[in-house]
């Protein structure tokens, strides 16, 4: 089906941070599949896991223990804080469990037609409910009726939250992204999500945290809500969780902790061996080779390299990141740049229409970090020499 725009380019093989193409040309992927590929690509600890965990068992189903399950949760929770784990295969999926976990939470209140706070220029997926969520109305066109029971608000503004919550008593979650990707990087203010912690808290509703892009070191700590002293109610991950095996993972904490119960949701592939394995093995690399220290200190020389190279220019709005998560924002529509970047191989994305979205993966040399921010940089003088 034609889903997708795709771009002329088709890849057959990698390593570390580079893709090689059909025609056997080398590429520098600035993007990571859209923040999956924490590891790069070819990660010999992600071969291992796949092949050996395939020559074992691949799959068995919920209905019995799954002992690799058992230890990944206990891994999750270990570095969260959080206190029970469900296991999906995808980010919408992890959002949908976390949109249930929210309405079981009213629905034990009494309260009939809850409200779950969403932000402006979100994103939580796709399928029904978590296409309501997000906020674009260019991906929910043509499937409406959408889901009722969801209200946006401005990001980072405590105020709105506030004023919601004067006209509304049925208010059940608050379900948020700690950083925007979708939106265009969103970095909001310091203080913010334990601003969120506390209205959730004042009102007894959830507070639900969408780390799909964020998760798993990327932000320069395991959990980009780490980077303040709060706890959510709800934590959904996905994305790097396995490297680019689909996996998905909904995690409780607090009263959200016993919501879900037997024949309360489920899933067919989610936390089968093959998936928890390779999690597993993700996650040993990133406590090993400490690279949530090195996300955040090459995340910081990369966005100091964009301040210096572009920052005084007049065609730059803002440019944002927080470890290895950057936007660099233009004041015009800027889509064109991703077949620029293509043409000088390197893989870069443009989202919000005029934000250039990097997400490299974490195991990026200095010298390559140092070609990301002199070639996207070459790249957005001269467009904006050309717009000018």
């Amino acid at each position: 089906m034609s889903n997708y725009a795709r771009l002329p380019v088709g890849f057959v093989s990698g390593h570390g941070a580079t893709l090689i193409d059909t025609e056997n040309n080398e590429y520098l992927d600035a993007l990571g599949g859209i923040a999956v590929c924490l590891l790069g690509h070819a990660h010999p600890a992600v071969q291992e896991a796949l092949a050996e965990q395939a020559g074992l068992v691949i799959h068995t189903s919920n209905i019995y223990r799954i002992p690799l399950q058992e230890k990944l949760a206990d891994k999750l929770v270990e570095h969260s804080g959080m206190q029970k784990v469900f296991f999906c295969n995808s980010g919408a999926e992890a959002n949908e469990a976390a949109i249930k976990l929210a309405r079981l939470h009213a629905h034990n209140k009494g309260i009939k037609t809850p409200k779950i706070v969403v932000m402006k220029n979100s994103f939580h997926g796709r399928t029904m409910a978590t296409l309501t969520a997000t906020d674009n109305p260019k991906v929910k066109k043509g499937f409406e009726p959408l889901v009722e029971g969801f209200v946006h608000i401005p990001y980072n503004d405590m105020d709105s939250l506030y004023a919601l919550a004067k006209k509304h008593n049925d208010i059940a979650a608050v379900m948020l992204e700690p950083i925007q990707g979708e939106g265009g990087i969103n970095v909001p203010d310091e203080g913010y999500l334990t601003a969120i912690r506390a209205f959730c808290d004042e009102h007894d509703c959830l507070m639900m945290l969408d780390e799909v892009q964020t998760g798993m070191c990327r932000t320069g700590k395991w959990f980009a809500f780490q980077h303040e002293d709060i706890r959510p109610d709800v934590m959904t991950l996905a994305k790097a969780l396995a490297n680019g095996v689909p996996i998905g993972a909904c995690l409780a904490a607090g009263k959200a902790t016993n919501l879900f119960q037997p024949g309360s949701h489920g899933s067919t592939f989610g936390g089968n061996p093959l998936a928890s394995r390779v999690a597993l093995a993700v996650i040993n690399e990133l406590e090993t080779n400490y690279l949530s220290v090195r996300a955040e200190e090459l995340g910081n020389e990369i966005l100091k390299g964009f301040q210096n190279e572009l920052g005084d220019l007049a065609g730059i709005k803002e440019i944002r990141g927080r470890g290895m998560m950057f936007g660099i924002e233009l004041n015009e529509p800027c889509t064109e740049l991703v077949t620029r970047a293509l043409k000088e191989k390197l893989l870069i994305n443009v989202t919000a229409g005029n934000v250039i979205r990097l997400l490299p993966p974490l195991i990026l040399s200095d010298d390559e970090a140092k070609r990301i921010v002199h070639e996207v940089s070459a790249l957005v003088k001269a467009y904006l020499r050309e717009k000018s």
